[in-house]
């Protein structure tokens, strides 16, 4: 199984978020900059992560970005259902549909099998994601010279 880009993202600003300080904020585009993703996919990213109510994000003068307590303690299985929905795996029903749909056992096994590769996330947590070694590498993180992300996901190199 294959995660969107946008669940890559998500997961990755999670677990930024996860190792900045509780009294620290962080804007989104210092995370899109930091992950070296771009500033508008970011920004998404953290829209549904505050929906979810893993990520509090306060607009304006001394906002910024703040892991909550409950996107602490979420589970990694939990947060990738929610961001990848419940579809299949395989496309039974697209147009025109699988004329073996009627009678194919592939669509339960995969069903199966996309439960039990979520199953396996739900002991993860995201504050164990961030343990040794991966937290002081989140830390260390820095964005390029020059790569501030434009809102068109560019960077500024790029840009010109």
């Amino acid at each position: 199984m294959r995660l969107t880009a946008f669940t890559d993202i998500s997961l990755r600003i999670v677990m930024r978020l996860a190792v900045t300080g509780r009294d620290e904020l962080m804007t989104t585009r210092v995370v899109a900059d930091l992950l070296a993703v771009p500033y508008t996919h970011a920004a998404k990213a953290v829209a549904r992560l505050s929906e979810l109510g893993l990520v509090e994000a306060r607009r304006g003068r001394g906002g910024g970005l703040q892991l909550t307590e409950a996107g602490r303690d979420a589970s990694v299985g939990g947060i990738v259902r929610s961001l990848e929905g419940g579809g299949d795996v395989v496309g039974c029903d697209d147009s025109p549909p699988c004329p073996l749909r009627a009678a194919c056992r592939l669509r339960t096994a995969l069903r199966e099998a996309q439960e039990a590769f979520y199953a396996s996330l739900d002991t993860v947590t995201v504050g164990s994601l961030v343990a040794a070694p991966t937290g002081p590498a989140l830390l260390a993180l820095t964005a390029r010279p020059g790569a501030m992300a434009t809102p068109g996901g560019e960077t500024a190199e790029t840009a010109l």
